[in-house]
């Protein structure tokens, strides 16, 4: 009797032991979530990003590209045709990056400004390609993200919204300015000054 007396104490102690370690995980798991929370009050408009997130969430690749163009001039002040090259300068750091990891995030970093960057750099651009204006390699550029086609830019309802789109093809239709590759060069540099 003594001896599964004792067992039956041991296994009692291990069960008890196992409780205090599930409820030190909890009370952890609750501090972080409080944690989480009171981060993301601190996150300037958060709900801003919501439809983006939830076109990304379903793969809806044409509507999530919209919604990009959308919050970007909401931030901006401004409409497509009123946005100036010099006003990207001055473009939220904080607000690129959000876009840029839900793009990242949702595409499992197949499509995103991160992307369309590493790209560039790739095929040799940089902060003084930029500047210079180098209509090569953005044309160059083009190609690879699948923007181009025999020597000629396409029209954005001609590009490829599934997932099946070249690498870094989208978001792709903020890339389409009034102000052409001189846009597209600004938005090159403030990408790579916002060390993206």
């Amino acid at each position: 009797m003594s001896n599964s007396y004792n067992e039956g104490q041991q296994e009692l102690s291990n069960q008890l032991a196992e409780i205090k370690l599930q409820l030190t995980r909890l009370t952890e798991l609750s501090s972080r979530l409080a944690w989480v929370e009171e981060t993301l009050l601190l996150v300037e408009d958060i709900y801003r990003y919501e439809k983006l997130q939830k076109a990304l969430l379903e793969g809806d690749w044409f509507e999530a590209d919209l919604e990009t163009i959308k919050i970007i001039l909401d931030l901006t002040g401004k409409d497509k045709d009123n946005l100036k090259p010099e006003d990207i300068q001055y473009f939220p750091v904080a607000s690129l990056k959000v876009i840029d990891k839900l793009w990242l995030k949702y595409s499992q970093g197949k499509f995103g400004f991160t992307v369309q960057l590493k790209i560039y750099q790739q095929l040799g651009g940089n902060l003084d390609t930029t500047i210079a204006k180098d209509q090569k390699l953005i044309e160059k550029w083009g190609e690879q993200l699948g923007w181009r086609d025999n020597h000629q830019w396409r029209k954005c309802d001609e590009l490829d919204y599934s997932f099946n789109a070249p690498t870094g093809c989208h978001p792709s239709q903020w890339w389409n300015s009034p102000y052409g590759s001189k846009m597209t060069n600004y938005f090159l540099a403030r990408l790579i000054k916002a060390n993206l």
